[in-house]
């Protein structure tokens, strides 16, 4: 639990997120659609900066300068080139052309079963893909190279929401504790915690038998409803419409993999009626909250 919780606090030091589009765009060929740009993701502990994750949209910015690419912004696997009008436009980017990659530890597994140099190794070769099946299936699976993932078994699927919803709640409780500047947490969202943090019948953070997280999800119930509505929200911002995708939830699913063998299967799970969206309540049911207690104004 220590290490997990460690994991979670080093991910969450960046500001909040703000809105933006989750789904990657097919774009015609030619033609770049200027839309409007997200900004950087912050403060979800359970997740890495969705930057590197985000099959983000081109935007431009009216801005004009000697240098037309300056304020012409491309997602991730293309770059911005000048016609001989001095108008930009995004290309793809040759990953030859990547920054060289300091260690093992930014390579990317795609759904692909590849491993990649580098998310922008990833991207870059996604980008040669658009327009094709082959890439539309293309997504990032996880954080390292690939390797076997051991199936994950009925009995261990049930044990992954009580390791997760304690996770959740402890790290919450961490960064109220933490919280000095106001910028890990929002004002409302501390006062939820602190409620949690204040009482006394709460589980400490530890290395807990299954039997145990069990017994004290169904004593202390209440504690965990908060948490489970919170993380929906810092995932449901690309955009904030009650759903989750793929790319939305790929900033928990990626560091989560590795280390937890039942994560794919138990977010499709989640999507009950299969139809590649996770809504709150589905959210909720999968992480055992009764539907009376799924609550919209809870995303704080």
């Amino acid at each position: 639990m220590r290490v997990w919780i460690v994991f979670l606090l080093c991910l969450a030091g960046h500001a909040r997120a703000a809105p933006a589009d989750e789904e990657p765009i097919v774009e015609e060929p030619g033609t770049e659609e200027p839309v409007v740009e997200e900004t950087e993701v912050g403060a979800n502990p359970v997740q890495v900066e969705i930057g590197e994750f985000d099959e983000a949209i081109d935007i431009i910015e009216d801005v004009v300068t000697e240098n037309a690419c300056l304020n012409y912004h491309c997602k991730k696997g293309k770059v911005c080139e000048v016609d001989e009008s001095n108008t930009p436009m995004c290309v793809c980017q040759d990953p030859s052309t990547c920054p060289p990659v300091e260690g093992d530890f930014e390579h990317i597994c795609g759904t692909d079963n590849k491993t990649y140099e580098s998310s922008c190794h990833f991207f870059a070769t996604k980008c040669t893909l658009e327009g094709t099946k082959k890439g539309h299936k293309l997504h990032l699976d996880y954080i390292g190279s690939c390797k076997l993932i051991e199936p994950c078994l009925d009995s261990e699927l049930t044990e992954f929401p009580l390791r997760m919803r304690d996770w959740l709640k402890n790290v919450l409780v961490t960064l109220y504790e933490r919280d000095e500047d106001n910028n890990l947490l929002t004002e409302k969202q501390k006062l939820r915690v602190k409620k949690i943090y204040e009482n006394e019948k709460r589980l400490q953070a530890g290395d807990h038998s299954l039997d145990l997280l069990a017994h004290d999800f169904e004593k202390n119930y209440n504690m965990y409803i908060f948490p489970v509505h919170w993380q929906f929200g810092q995932l449901d911002q690309h955009p904030v419409d009650g759903y989750l995708t793929h790319t939305e939830l790929a900033p928990l699913r990626a560091p989560l993999i590795p280390m937890e063998h039942c994560t794919t299967r138990f977010f499709e799970q989640c999507d009950a009626d299969a139809d590649k969206y996770i809504a709150l309540e589905e959210w909720a049911t999968c992480f055992g909250l009764k539907d009376q207690d799924v609550d919209k104004d809870l995303i704080i």
